[in-house]
């Protein structure tokens, strides 16, 4: 898919909470997504409901927020 012109901030939603042993997978997936699309000139805003996962690290995102989510 092209990469559209308009677009140029993304949010990305946490993983949330993990349990010890599982699901870090998710944290580190959503970290990598954060650098990709910041490799690709986005504005990265994250929300996560976690404070302890590296995805809420500065350096992964423009800007973070640690919020709990109810969706």
């Amino acid at each position: 898919m092209p990469k559209n012109p308009n677009i140029k901030k993304v949010l990305v939603l946490g993983s949330g909470p993990i349990v010890i042993g599982q699901a870090a997978e998710f944290d580190y997936a959503g970290t990598q997504a954060c650098r990709a699309l910041k490799e690709e000139g986005l504005e990265v805003v994250l929300v996560n409901s976690n404070p302890a996962t590296i995805m809420t690290d500065k350096a992964m995102a423009d800007k973070v927020y640690i919020e709990p989510l109810n969706l």
